[in-house]
């Protein structure tokens, strides 16, 4: 078949192509092989690809497609991707289409008093903010505020959801410049028109320096942080005293004074070898913590012993780390220079990244894999922009200008939608990204 479904050149090589997907219907075309222009784009084959769909489903309301070759992306014309990869444009050449990811909507912002310093979407029902201004914010969608967190005395650093989806009340920590941790505990349930102000139920004191990160571990039970004393600690999070002590503190009510229970609670750990500031802690599971310090350097340590079991080096100072990818294998970091760097650690000689993607034009601040996907994870910078990428391409899927200002934090929530803040002091959700 002969297919002229776009405004190509007509003197332009041909050739043979068979379209396949994963999709389900009505999103897919006839497996019969069909001549093609071999200087298509991506942009040509949506359209062509849209085309299809159309003839045997008039109603088909167009979208863009991705095309992979061989598993990877394409982001040229098919000519100089098959010149790039050698491979042969005289056989049948299987083209497998995906929906293209990048966001539909980008939501009004949720405006803050001060720089939005750290994010987290990893529950679908809220996001949490940490901010220069000492509070910390949750959000039930972009602009609506239901609860402001209060008590720090300077800057979040960082926040975290300590609970998993479908646990019954909710608790999150924070980690601030004024060097200690809190734990909250709220209720997403609430039906309010108003936020509601609410104190910590627990101050974690021990390190003597600001604290720069807080993650939880994946059972809830602990969280780590990391600090500029360049250590990290390990903390219960329960509300018992076993491990802390009962406190009072003073607080306003009504034209009196009345006194608040607030635990204080003790490391039950603390994790030494890094020489500089500790910026990123990771917890994904029960046993090992993945860190990240501005001494160059990526750190495991074995949770129940305290033992730095492997590292990795990089050149640079780190900001920030995750862990997911394969197998939730993947180690992604970025810090003082604008590429995000991957390192595979079941590799032998993984000093070296199995990926480098270089689009930022300035420092790192955040990156987090999608945790869905083997392939897809964000990027926040010094530029002003959050990235979308796929491992299978060394371009961004999509680039996210939504910020005026320096990008300090990003996250996915709800698995479709980017959330991040800056130095703007705007909490951003570009929405309707179909990853899966």
């Amino acid at each position: 078949m002969d297919i002229d479904g776009v405004n190509e050149e007509e003197n332009s090589r041909r050739v043979q192509v068979r379209f396949v997907t994963k999709l389900k219907p009505p999103m897919t075309v006839p497996p019969s092989p069909i001549a093609i222009p071999s200087n298509l784009t991506r942009l040509g084959l949506s359209t062509l690809v849209n085309n299809l769909i159309q003839n045997g489903n008039p109603d088909w309301n167009t979208q863009p497609f991705d095309f992979l070759i061989d598993g990877e992306l394409v982001r040229m014309s098919l000519d100089k991707f098959l010149l790039a990869k050698s491979i042969s444009a005289e056989k049948i050449l299987e083209i497998e289409y995906i929906k293209a990811v990048a966001p539909r909507k980008e939501e009004e912002p949720s405006l803050h008093d001060d720089w939005v310093s750290s994010v987290d979407g990893s529950d679908p029902r809220f996001i949490v903010t940490g901010c220069y201004d000492s509070l910390a914010r949750v959000w039930k969608a972009a602009g609506e505020c239901t609860h402001i967190l209060e008590g720090h005395s300077d800057v979040i650093a960082s926040v975290g959801v300590i609970n998993q989806k479908g646990v019954e009340g909710i608790t999150v920590a924070t980690a601030s410049k004024d060097r200690t941790l809190r734990l909250w505990k709220f209720d997403t349930e609430d039906s309010i028109n108003n936020p509601i102000r609410i104190r910590a139920f627990k101050i974690l004191r021990g390190h003597t320096k600001s604290v720069q990160c807080v993650a939880a571990q994946n059972t809830g039970d602990m969280v780590c942080s990391g600090s500029w004393d360049n250590t990290i600690k390990l903390w219960q999070t329960n509300d018992s005293q076993s491990d802390g002590d009962l406190v009072s503190i003073k607080k306003r009510k009504g034209n009196g004074q009345a006194d608040e229970s607030q635990l204080e609670g003790e490391a039950v750990s603390t994790l030494v070898g890094h020489t500089q500031c500790i910026s990123s802690v990771v917890w994904p599971q029960q046993e090992t913590i993945y860190s990240a310090s501005w001494d160059h350097s990526i750190r495991l340590w074995d949770a129940e012993t305290g033992k730095n079991s492997s590292d990795i080096f990089c050149t640079k100072v780190l900001n920030c780390l995750d862990v997911g990818g394969e197998s939730s294998a993947l180690i992604a970091a970025g810090g003082s220079d604008p590429i995000l760097r991957i390192w595979d650690p079941r590799k032998p000689g993984t000093s070296a990244p199995v990926f480098q993607f270089s689009s930022h034009t300035s420092w790192i601040s955040a990156c987090k894999w999608h945790d869905k996907s083997w392939f897809h994870l964000v990027s926040s910078s010094y530029d002003g922009k959050v990235m979308l990428w796929d491992l299978r391409t060394a371009w961004p899927l999509a680039v996210i200008e939504s910020h005026k200002d320096k990008v300090l934090c990003a996250d996915w929530w709800k698995g479709d939608s980017i959330i991040s803040g800056g130095a703007d002091s705007k909490l951003c959700v570009s929405s309707g990204i179909s990853v899966l």
